[in-house]
């Protein structure tokens, strides 16, 4: 099998470790098999991938869309480094409110699946960073939601001993005392 599906502290969150095979040309990997995905837990129809680079320090995050155009998303880093942050929004989860955050580089080449129910975020870490997403469901303007990436009742600990630079969005996004769950389940 070409990657090994680690599962987090969250239930559904998976870390996906693929099989690198490289030498003195480079390398090559599957970024993607849906057998192996499926016989996982990972049984998401993906419709759409998304690409999006970023500066050092930049935070964007924490996303996520309301019901039902929520998006399951298959989240790498593919320049660079950043902390990758799935935040649990399920308030019937034993877990809601916490989150799971591991580094995502060019270098580890891990992927993060991030199932439906959860606000995703992240830093970068380096000069610059390109993260490419597969997502299971289409980007909707009119769904689009976020919570605060510093809200103290969810309280990452992002990593950093900077100040982020954020959209005028990400700044102003709900706090999870404030956002409206009935959107995410």
């Amino acid at each position: 099998m070409p990657f090994e599906f680690v599962k987090q502290n969250i239930e559904d969150v998976i870390l996906v470790k693929p099989k690198v095979f490289g030498d003195n040309r480079g390398f090559f990997m599957e970024s993607y098999k849906k057998s192996d995905f499926i016989s996982n837990g990972i049984g998401v129809d993906f419709v759409q991938d998304n690409h999006s680079k970023s500066s050092k320090h930049v935070l964007r995050g924490l996303h996520y869309q309301a019901k039902p155009y929520s998006q399951p998303k298959l989240v790498r880093c593919i320049k660079g480094r950043i902390y990758d942050v799935a935040v649990d929004l399920r308030k019937s989860s034993k877990t809601f409110g916490k989150y799971v955050k591991v580094e995502l580089s060019e270098d580890n080449k891990h992927m993060l699946f991030i199932p439906e129910g959860f606000a995703h975020g992240f830093v970068v870490l380096s000069d610059e960073a390109e993260i490419i997403y597969k997502a299971g469901g289409e980007y909707n303007p009119a769904a689009d939601r976020g919570v605060f990436w510093a809200d103290k009742d969810i309280n990452v600990d992002w990593g950093i001993d900077f100040e982020p630079i954020l959209s005028d969005k990400d700044k102003q996004q709900l706090k999870l005392s404030e956002i409206n769950l009935e959107e995410i389940e």
